[in-house]
């Protein structure tokens, strides 16, 4: 068997292709050219895997990767995936999120079409949420241009879906964390921050909105997720989530345990800058449709996660000082 996965030097295509290996399968990832080397993700498996220059924004290339890699699965993960960044390059993130997704599922209705797809849709499409928890059949109501850009990708596969008889799946996945997690995004700046500290680096962590909360869960528990969606009779949509919703304060207190802190405050400043425009107070997700059909449930805690993303930090900068 065969699979292609875009974004895959990212956090949950570099596990996704660990996982594809682990059950035998020939694994393709798409990569975009850049000055730097962006592949420390997957470095340990890179003499495992097969790596094809493309880019989302670019048909050809995407006609080309799937020609090459004749791919039985193909995971969608290449994005622009900073909810901040969408502000200030909206016409971008829709390029890629939404037009490059389109272009990526006429190339394998052209070439493959018999492939099975799974596009990673977010929770941020939901938003201004109309009720508590989401589900599959919650309308849509995004809070920033990559959440609008996330709720046009995820049509766009009903769409073809529909219309092509294809198998293409969306996965409304929330928060995904583990210790490869962006450098930008806040849970892997608390992580990074509460090293710090505890090296006596840094004296404190500059954050926005504290209250904001989310549905955390591990990058493992979520690409199990995926796979099974492939794996089903008919494809679908499925809301992938831990159903259990956290603070950024409550990720701030176990972070801060972890290096034997009980009372955070005097480490954490807030700064105006960090707040979006828009704010997304509340997402919670309610995975029934995923339990009850796939057999997924999460294994790994969100305190078992928390302190795996602080240790990682400390190991690192163990090693460095």
């Amino acid at each position: 068997m065969r699979a292609l996965i875009t974004g895959i030097t990212g956090q949950i295509g570099s596990y996704m292709a660990e996982y594809l290996l682990s059950k035998d399968y020939e694994v393709f990832g798409l990569n975009r050219r850049s000055s730097t080397i962006n592949t420390d993700r997957i470095e340990h498996i890179l003499d495992q895997i097969t790596l094809i220059p493309g880019d989302l924004g670019d048909s050809k290339s995407l006609i080309s990767a799937v020609e090459q890699s004749m791919p039985d699965i193909i995971f969608n993960y290449a994005a622009q995936s900073f909810v901040k960044v969408s502000w200030g390059q909206s016409e971008y993130t829709m390029d890629v999120n939404l037009l490059g997704v389109v272009r990526l599922l006429e190339a394998i209705r052209l070439v493959k079409p018999d492939a099975r797809f799974y596009q990673s849709s977010s929770s941020e499409c939901f938003g201004k949420v109309a009720e508590i928890p989401q589900t599959e059949r919650t309308p849509f109501h995004p809070r920033s241009p990559y959440g609008v850009s996330k709720v046009a990708a995820y049509w766009a596969v009903v769409n073809y879906r529909e219309s092509y008889d294809m198998f293409l799946c969306n996965g409304l996945l929330y928060n995904t964390e583990s210790p490869r997690r962006g450098e930008e995004f806040v849970t892997k700046k608390i992580a990074r921050g509460v090293a710090r500290i505890a090296f006596g680096l840094d004296k404190h962590i500059t954050l926005g909105n504290l209250d904001a909360k989310r549905d955390w869960g591990h990058a493992k528990d979520s690409v199990r997720a995926m796979y099974l969606m492939l794996q089903q009779d008919k494809p679908d949509d499925y809301v992938i989530s831990t159903g259990a919703t956290r603070s950024i304060r409550e990720f701030l207190t176990v972070a801060f345990k972890v290096i034997g802190i009980n009372d955070w405050s005097k480490y954490v400043e807030q700064d105006e800058k960090f707040m979006r425009p828009a704010e997304v107070d509340l997402l919670l997700g309610d995975a029934s449709k995923a339990r009850n059909i796939l057999g997924w449930t999460p294994e790994i805690s969100f305190e078992e996660m928390v302190r795996e993303m602080v240790e990682h930090e400390l190991k690192k900068l163990g090693l460095e000082h």
